[in-house]
């Protein structure tokens, strides 16, 4: 499984774009599927770092992708419970 670490919003087109295209989708295809136009689809795209965290997580679940959040390293932070999110509660509370 290969990973891309994102540390900022401006590498997300890239992505989303290389994603759409090896899942073998046109932006029309991808638009269609998550309920919108093309030119929105494509303005998602260009800007996706102001594109709502709801939206995106849908846009990436029909590429069939998943978002994973991990601590970079040593950061003197306590690290989150084994299974748990950041403060150790069970749920994220976003």
């Amino acid at each position: 499984m290969d990973e891309f670490p994102v540390r900022t919003a401006d590498q997300l087109h890239g992505l989303l774009q290389s994603f759409r295209k090896a899942a073998g989708l046109t932006q029309a295809d991808l638009a269609a599927r998550l309920g919108v136009t093309q030119q929105t689809l494509s303005a998602l795209e260009r800007n996706a770092g102001t594109v709502s965290a709801a939206r995106l997580m849908k846009l990436l679940s029909i590429l069939d992708v998943e978002l994973v959040l991990r601590q970079r390293g040593p950061s003197g932070a306590a690290s989150p419970k084994a299974g748990g999110v950041p403060g150790g509660s069970d749920k994220a509370q976003w």
